[in-house]
C-alpha cells in the first residue's frame, strides 16, 4: 500500500531479527566464489535516520536495535548484524539505520547483483539517494524499478547465474499481501526451484497471520520458519507481538546458529517477559 512507509518502524525488534537472518543467508552466499544475485520485492528507502522525522517521533528501534547497541555479550550473528548497523554510525551514536538494500550491497562482491523493487514515490527517491551513496559501483550493480515487486519478481526469475536470494518483505497492510506471497513463492519456486527465498512476515491476532506458516511449509521439501514474540498478544487483537521469518532453500547452517541466537533475543528484546518466546521448525524435523 502507497500509505505504509518502513521508517515507522525501522530498527525496531522485527527488523533486528529479519537482518539478522539477512546477513546472515548473504555471509554462506558469499563462501562459494560463484556469483549471486539478490532480489529485494519491497525495498523501502534503503536507509533511515533516528534522529529526525517519523522515526524519531515512532522510536521503535529503542526497543530494537537499541537494546543491543551497548552490550558486550551478543551472540554471533547478532554480533555481525549491530557491526553492519555500526558502519553508518562511526561516531558510535545510533543516528542511522541501514535497510535490506544498503545492508546486502554493503555485503555483496563486485561480481554479484541487486535487484529492487518499490512503489512508494517519496521511498523510490530516497532509495535512488542511499544506494549511489552507498557504493562508486552501485550504478552497475544495482538496478531500481518503482514497480510492483510481486509482479516485478516473474521476469527476473531464475537470474543469470543461477544462484541468488529472494526477499519478500511486504507492509502486510492490505490483507491480500498475505495471499499474494504465498503465490509469489510458488511461481518463484516453479522458475527458480534452486533459489533461497526468505519471507517475513508479522505475528498479529489475525487469521491470515496465524495461518500463513502452515500454508508456505506445503510449497518446498526444504524450508526454516523461524519466530520471535516480544510480548503476548494484545487483549483487543491489534498490534503485533512478534515475527517471523520463512526461508525455502535456507543455508544448512542456519538452523543451528539461530537457535543458538533466537533464546538471547527474545530475552533482550522482550518488552513483556511473559510473552517473550522464540522457535525454529524446519522440515527436517
Amino acid at each position: 500500500m502507497l500509505s505504509y512507509r518502513h521508517v515507522h518502524h525501522a530498527g525496531n525488534h522485527a527488523d533486528v531479527l529479519k537482518h539478522t537472518v539477512l546477513l546472515a543467508v548473504l555471509d554462506y552466499l558469499n563462501q562459494k566464489d560463484k556469483s549471486y544475485w539478490v532480489i529485494d520485492t519491497h525495498a523501502g528507502a534503503g536507509g533511515y535516520r533516528f534522529d529526525t522525522g517519523r522515526a524519531k517521533a515512532h522510536a521503535e528501534h529503542e526497543d530494537g536495535i537499541g537494546r543491543l547497541w551497548n552490550r558486550s555479550d551478543l551472540p554471533p550473528l547478532v554480533a555481525r548484524y549491530v557491526a553492519a548497523v555500526r558502519a553508518d554510525n562511526p561516531d558510535g551514536h545510533l543516528r542511522r539505520y541501514p535497510g535490506s538494500p544498503l545492508l546486502a550491497l554493503r555485503t555483496m562482491r563486485a561480481s554479484d547483483r541487486l535487484r529492487l523493487f518499490e512503489l512508494h514515490p517519496a521511498d523510490i527517491k530516497l532509495l535512488g539517494q542511499n544506494i549511489a551513496g552507498a557504493a562508486p559501483d552501485a550504478q552497475q550493480r544495482v538496478a531500481i524499478r518503482q514497480e510492483d515487486g510481486f509482479e516485478g519478481l516473474k521476469a527476473l526469475l531464475p537470474p543469470p547465474p543461477r544462484r541468488g536470494l529472494v526477499l519478500i518483505d511486504p507492509s502486510y497492510e492490505d490483507k491480500r499481501d498475505y495471499l499474494q506471497v504465498v503465490t509469489a513463492l510458488k511461481e518463484g519456486l516453479q522458475r527458480f526451484a534452486t533459489g533461497t527465498f526468505m519471507l517475513w512476515y508479522p505475528l498479529l491476532q489475525r487469521n491470515e497471520s496465524i495461518a500463513l506458516a502452515g500454508k508456505l511449509k506445503k510449497l518446498a521439501p526444504d524450508w526454516l520458519n523461524l519466530t520471535l514474540t516480544v510480548q503476548p498478544p494484545s487483549a483487543d487483537g491489534l498490534g503485533m507481538h512478534g515475527s517471523g521469518v520463512f526461508l525455502i532453500n535456507p543455508p544448512w547452517t542456519l538452523e543451528r546458529e539461530m537457535r543458538a541466537t533466537l533464546p538471547w533475543l527474545a530475552d533482550v528484546l522482550a518488552i513483556d517477559k511473559l510473552g517473550a518466546g522464540w522457535a525454529a521448525e524446519s522440515s527436517a524435523e
